[in-house]
């Protein structure tokens, strides 16, 4: 199963749409998105096909009541609040926004899950703890080197994660 993994979109539309293209044209079965949407008007813009969509609260999204209703108008829409605990084809996702890094260790060498995803950082990155695969998707903040806005996709039978570049103009 390909899952794709996005975070720190900061309002920024035309990176969502474009990531959702990308997303399709690979076979993406699900989306988690880590947080940082910023507010509800870009939240319409995950919507593709029935694809479900399951996300977290970052540390700049304050407009709570905003992004909930948001969600509930998604086909297959899930705001977890700021933790959420998913399974994919057998496989146990941890996802945080990820704004205290040692909660992102604890989580990883606990050996509770298969993934631990996360963004806040702006800086994308998979790496190993133990069995644990720790990811940071990227991030799409203005200030965001080219080479950090990323997404990425997991793909589950294969226990691999690829990141792909995203730009606007796609």
């Amino acid at each position: 199963m390909n899952v794709g993994l996005i975070s720190d979109t900061h309002d920024n539309v035309p990176i969502v749409e474009a990531t959702l293209d990308r997303f399709e044209t690979a076979g993406v079965e699900a989306v988690v998105h880590c947080g940082d949407f910023i507010a509800p008007p870009v939240i319409p813009h995950l919507d593709r096909d029935g694809i479900p969509v399951h996300a977290v609260r970052g540390n700049n999204d304050g407009e709570r009541e905003g992004l909930r209703d948001a969600f509930e108008e998604l086909d297959g829409g899930t705001l977890h609040g700021r933790f959420a605990e998913l399974t994919f084809d057998g496989e146990r996702f941890a996802v945080i926004h990820g704004e205290d890094k040692p909660v992102i260790e604890s989580l990883a060498l606990s050996g509770e899950y298969d993934y631990v995803v996360h963004g806040h950082w702006h800086v994308h990155e998979k790496r190993r703890v133990g069995d644990t695969v720790v990811i940071n998707p990227g991030a799409h903040f203005p200030t965001v080197p080219g080479e950090h806005r990323t997404v990425a996709i997991v793909d589950t039978d294969a226990d691999s994660v690829e990141f792909l570049r995203v730009t606007d103009s796609l």
